[in-house]
């Protein structure tokens, strides 16, 4: 499918320089621009390659200044990288405009599927399932009786969602996800020698605008509801415990944990290999470095953390300095003690 400059600049508000009728099929990095392609320039450090990209049209920022003519048709518009992001975000919705039931697949005959959904070969829906409307399942995915799925939701290969979960409108859930699964729940005989399970009998509840990257983890409650709020952002290989609440707007990057009855605020940024242990609560906007450990309640809102245990970005900062040397500081300590003798 090709777009002109024109029509680009047209549906992004932008201002053109050059041939509005320069036509691009593809999308391309500034550094690896091709023609025919759409390329954009937000950062600095890169300016340099819109004097040498091959790529047909770039967006830049309005007070980006040329230094010398350049090849490509330029669109400005005020924000360079938001305006290709809600390209890629359109171009993304064209590709994905599947629709029909394609076979073999199972359906329950006491669900219900909405208009303009897509279910892929070998999916699996069981009963009482509610599925909105432009819902995309794609091909072996599993959901479980008694689940609701509301309008925009997409289901890539190999999902699995267990009986009575909840997923709400415009969420994505990336291949090979789990939601659902049993909450890691056993306790120990009178013996202490063996234990025995738990029985989870809740449900996950995912609100709307989640996304949820490839193979990660929510378990169900023992009781009640794990629950993802609104505009939750989980990465890959992210695991989240039994009971656990993640809050609004809040984003956890991959292999971070969450530990069960965990209440984690809205509008957190979890970095990387962070564990967090359980039954804590995490207050609004707090940020957690990479393999950060969380052993303990987080009561300030908006506190950076780093360390395991973690403590204030800035108190760690300064101890790191001072562990980097201790080294130096023993030698001097074993100098000192033989000038002493």
């Amino acid at each position: 499918m090709e777009f002109s400059a024109q029509q680009i600049a047209e549906l992004l508000g932008g201002t053109l320089e050059g041939n509005a009728d320069e036509k691009v099929n593809n999308v391309s990095k500034i550094e690896e621009g091709k023609p025919k392609t759409l390329s954009f320039l937000a950062n600095p450090k890169y300016n340099h390659f819109l004097y040498e990209t091959e790529a047909s049209i770039v967006i830049i920022n309005n007070d980006f200044n040329l230094e010398k003519k350049v090849k490509p048709t330029l669109i400005r518009v005020n924000n360079a990288y938001e305006a290709f992001a809600k390209l890629l975000q359109l171009y993304a919705e064209i590709k994905g405009t599947k629709k029909g039931i394609e076979q073999p697949s199972h359906i329950s005959q006491s669900s219900t599927i909405g208009n303009d959904c897509y279910v892929g070969a070998f999916a699996y829906i069981g009963e009482n399932v509610k599925i909105g409307n432009n819902v995309k399942i794609y091909p072996h995915v599993y959901i479980g009786d008694n689940c609701a799925i509301s309008d925009n939701t997409t289901l890539f290969s190999g999902v699995k969602i267990y009986h009575d979960c909840v997923i709400g409108k415009d969420c994505t859930i990336h291949a090979n996800t789990v939601i659902g699964s049993d909450g890691f729940g056993f306790a120990p005989n009178t013996s202490g020698e063996t234990f025995a399970k738990v029985p989870q009998i809740g449900n996950v509840v995912i609100e709307d605008n989640v996304e949820i990257g490839s193979n990660a983890s929510i378990d169900r409650a023992t009781m009640g509801s794990t629950i993802l709020r609104k505009g939750v952002k989980l990465d890959n290989l992210v695991q989240i415990a039994h009971n656990a609440e993640i809050g609004e707007n809040t984003v956890i990057a991959g292999l971070s944990g969450v530990a069960g009855s965990t209440k984690v605020g809205k509008n957190c940024m979890i970095a990387a290999q962070v564990g967090v242990a359980g039954h804590l609560k995490i207050a609004d906007g707090v940020k957690i470095a990479g393999q950060s450990g969380i052993g303990a309640n987080i009561d300030k809102e908006g506190e950076i953390v780093q360390g395991s245990p973690a403590f204030n970005v800035g108190e760690y900062r300064r101890s790191y300095v001072l562990f980097r040397s201790l080294p130096k500081l023993n030698d001097r300590i074993n100098e000192l003690s033989k000038k002493l003798k």
